[in-house]
């Protein structure tokens, strides 16, 4: 099924960042495909987004997610009352943490050393070679999503954007950026969810 096709059928405002769209797609599917990992950060609603992201990769979407044969049979092999309540119930997934989520290591971030350091400290000790970083900042300029962008360079981490018209600082270290076409934080956060539930749907197309 073309979700892309779908969306920009649906939001035709979003056919300037098409492209875009499709090229994080492609770099989150290369990251999955060699066993890596999604980090995401925003705040404010963008916490919130990077929460959903999360809860769409990782537990499923709009498919029924199958557990593979093997990872059935291993877990009878551990105990049969277990497997009988996980081998129904359990999905596989796609492997994506918020990092908005944390409070006792957030808290102790903003207590201890600068608030601002939150992300790219969670960035530095969970990021490695062939993972994603994507920052989600309505205006591209938030310090503490620019700095654990910097870090997931560093770490050789791909990054994304997700950002408003003109994408501020943000879009100078990412490797794409999906800047849609509003300047209004409401607005622009009104887009972003059609754009990652594009990128969500087409994951799950792909792997799935």
């Amino acid at each position: 099924m073309d979700y892309l096709q779908q969306l920009t059928e649906r939001y035709p405002q979003l056919i300037a960042v098409k492209e875009n769209i499709n090229t994080a797609f492609n770099i989150l599917s290369e990251s999955f495909a060699n066993n890596g990992k999604l980090l995401i950060a925003g705040n404010g609603g963008s916490a919130a987004d990077a929460e959903h992201i999360v809860g769409e990769l990782m537990k499923g979407f709009v498919k029924n997610r199958k557990l593979p044969d093997s990872f059935i049979t291993d877990i009878g092999k551990i105990d049969t009352g277990i497997a009988d309540y996980i081998t129904p119930r359990l999905r596989p997934a796609l492997p994506a943490i918020s990092l908005s989520g944390h409070n006792s290591l957030n808290t102790a971030c903003i207590n201890d050393i600068d608030g601002n350091i939150i992300f790219a400290q969670q960035v530095y000790g969970y990021g490695k070679e062939g993972d994603v970083f994507l920052g989600i900042s309505t205006s591209g300029n938030s310090k503490n999503i620019l700095y654990a962008a910097g870090v997931a360079r560093v770490k050789k981490m791909k990054v994304i954007a997700l950002t408003g018209a003109g994408g501020g600082k943000l879009t100078n270290l990412s490797d794409v950026s999906i800047c849609v076409p509003e300047t209004e934080t409401w607005k622009i956060q009104e887009l972003h969810m059609p754009v990652y539930h594009c990128l969500c749907l087409m994951l799950e197309e792909r792997f799935f």
